[in-house]
């Protein structure tokens, strides 16, 4: 891994530039270095373990850690750091200096660093830059390891960021027109089917399923923009994720069916109307119209109040206001939710949840479907759970009566869940629609 980091000094501006290129998107990349749950787990050279006393990351705020080496050998290491600039997910400027046992800072310790986050096609480059008072403090940190220990904390970093995007899994790639990466796994035989994932999920969560269509079909199972191991580019636009599916079907020959879960059913209902003979075939579950009184509609700022808490830093309750508003969670339910696992992995998503919102448009506003939105003449199959609440069957009902080639099917004893957890229910109802 250490080629792959490019070490650049500049005597003049006193600065050391450490840079990598990583395969991960900006944001989670982001998220490693400025959250305390992920911040212990790579910072440091190899074989040093970090304490994190305090991480305020806001202007002002402070971060107090510690590095000591696994086998004890040397003195632990205070350092104490103030943060002055924090442009989530891009730029990271921040104060560090070195500190005694009781945070008191050394004289003449000051490093003055800038981290930086650059969204490439293939990933993205940080870049830190530190500088220095003087020449001899920047040969000095040099000579004490500094380069060494940042590399060292790239590729600790790598390795903890892979475990969270799926493990060493072997993922391809497709380049999609304006140059995103999107990356996806290949399994099966038989005809082309492309899983489009549903808000708050990658392709790890539709894993199960895709496995088990791969006895029919060869899957492809990717992570949408922004999620996983695709990567993403701003501004966001519907349009933009068609043409990643655009580039997928281009990978599996130029034609292919699509399988949509919840938003992600909408999507798929979006690429087959604009791609059109590109996509032979529609499976979809539950899209999540909501086109009457059946429950209350999305509000009409849904979309620019999710923005608003992701730039505010406030995650967790982006996450919480896309359970309540979009997926209509009780209150009192939603703090279950938070206890579970699968709510940390939300928050790594949460800069998406928007997307879906503008891919829903108008269609959760209750009312009825637009009669001319998809023009769409193809085989459709679109289910539903038997359990799942009664807007999920109005909207099949009604999205079957506007697809001149729809056929709508409940699941026995399912609800919005099945993609995840009965994946041999829908890959059978999958099946039975093929043959």
């Amino acid at each position: 891994m250490k080629r792959k980091t490019t070490i650049r000094k500049n005597r003049e501006r006193r600065e050391l530039t450490v840079e990598r290129n990583v395969a991960m998107p900006a944001q989670l990349a982001w998220e490693g270095w400025t959250e305390l749950k992920h911040i212990t787990k790579w910072w440091g050279p190899k074989g040093w373990t970090t304490t994190v006393y305090e991480m305020d990351v806001r202007p002002g705020g402070v971060w107090r850690y510690s590095l000591k080496a696994v086998d004890n050998s040397g003195e632990e290491a205070y350092c104490r750091a103030v943060y002055e600039e924090v442009e989530a997910p891009h730029k990271l400027v921040y104060t560090d200096t070195f500190a005694d046992s009781e945070w008191n800072v050394v004289s003449d310790s000051e490093m003055y660093t800038t981290v930086l986050f650059e969204e490439k096609s293939e990933g993205t480059r940080i870049s830190i830059v530190t500088r220095f008072a003087t020449n001899e403090q920047m040969d000095n940190a040099e000579a004490m390891g500094m380069i060494e220990g940042f590399t060292d904390a790239y590729d600790r970093l790598e390795e903890y960021l892979e475990t969270l995007m799926g493990g060493n899994e072997t993922m391809e790639t497709v380049i999609s027109k304006d140059g995103t990466q999107i990356a996806y796994t290949k399994q099966g035989t038989g005809p082309a089917l492309i899983m489009v994932s549903s808000a708050a999920a990658d392709h790890q969560d539709a894993s199960p399923l895709g496995e088990r269509l791969s006895a029919n079909f060869t899957v492809y199972n990717y992570d949408r923009r922004g999620r996983g191991r695709s990567t993403d580019t701003a501004p966001y636009e519907a349009a933009r994720e068609v043409e990643d599916i655009e580039a997928l079907l281009a990978a599996a020959g130029g034609q292919a069916y699509l399988f949509g879960s919840s938003s992600g059913a909408v999507l798929a209902l979006e690429a087959a109307n604009l791609l059109g003979d590109s996509v032979a075939k529609l499976y979809l579950y539950e899209p999540p119209f909501i086109i009457n009184d059946s429950r209350k509609p999305v509000p009409r700022d849904y979309v620019e109040h999710l923005n608003s808490l992701v730039e505010a830093g406030k995650r967790s309750e982006a996450v919480e206001y896309f359970a309540s508003e979009a997926l209509g969670i009780p209150g009192e339910y939603i703090g279950y939710m938070k206890a579970d696992p699968s709510w940390n992995k939300m928050e790594s998503l949460a800069h998406t949840l928007a997307y879906d919102g503008v891919i829903m448009g108008t269609t959760q506003s209750g009312n009825p479907l637009p009669s001319d939105r998809w023009n769409i003449a193809i085989p459709t199959l679109i289910m539903t759970g038997e359990n799942s609440e009664p807007l999920f069957h109005d909207a099949a009902r009604a999205l079957a009566d506007l697809l001149p080639k729809a056929d709508t099917h409940s699941l026995a004893g399912q609800d919005h869940s099945a993609v995840m957890m009965s994946p041999d229910v829908v890959a059978k109802a999958v099946v039975d629609f093929e043959r």
